[in-house]
């Protein structure tokens, strides 16, 4: 009986031996894993850092705006990514004109007061910290109240077209007065 515990010794050390082989093949394919990916992806793990102060930024087009507004774009859509952001800032009594979204819109108000209304549903009032998700295809307008001025970070991404955007009649004076919300 002198070889039960020899072979049991023996299927122990066959055993840590096998579990040793297999930490060691799950160790040589984390350590290879980045080999294995498509050509190009390692240039693709690389960040990029776009200074604000090199971003140029232009008053908003008297097409969609009414009032003064500066626009800054912030990002392009670019694949693979397929939204784009701006900063915009609304004077007071500035605003957009109506238009909607095909994918939707999200503004993120970094300061100041302002005024986002849903076609057909009461204005509702913004102000920094504040988040507004408009859903895809809900006409709307955002924009400065009469009395503050109001600065957001929009974001939309492109539909299958490369459409982010539908823009359609200005808000008139009579709509944004209409019904003040109380800033």
């Amino acid at each position: 009986m002198t070889t039960a515990p020899n072979a049991a010794h023996k299927t122990a050390a066959e055993s840590a031996a096998r579990a040793s082989l297999r930490a060691a093949g799950v160790l040589a394919l984390a350590l290879a894993a980045p080999a294995l990916a498509l050509p190009g992806a390692a240039a693709a793990q690389s960040m990029e850092v776009r200074k604000g102060a090199e971003r140029q930024g232009m008053i908003g087009s008297s097409e969609v705006f009414t009032g003064t507004v500066y626009v800054e774009m912030m990002f392009g859509a670019e694949d693979p990514m397929r939204s784009s952001a701006g900063r915009v800032v609304f004077t007071p009594g500035a605003r957009s004109a109506w238009h909607t979204h095909p994918q939707g819109q999200m503004l993120i108000v970094t300061d100041g007061t302002g005024w986002v209304q849903e076609r057909g549903q009461p204005k509702q009032v913004m102000t920094a910290g504040d988040v507004v998700w408009c859903p895809p295809g809900v006409e709307h307008w955002h924009g400065a109240t009469d009395k503050s001025s109001v600065t957001h970070c929009a974001i939309q991404q492109q539909d299958e077209n490369g459409q982010n955007v539908a823009w359609g009649a200005h808000v008139t004076d009579a709509e944004y007065h209409e019904g003040h919300a109380h800033d």
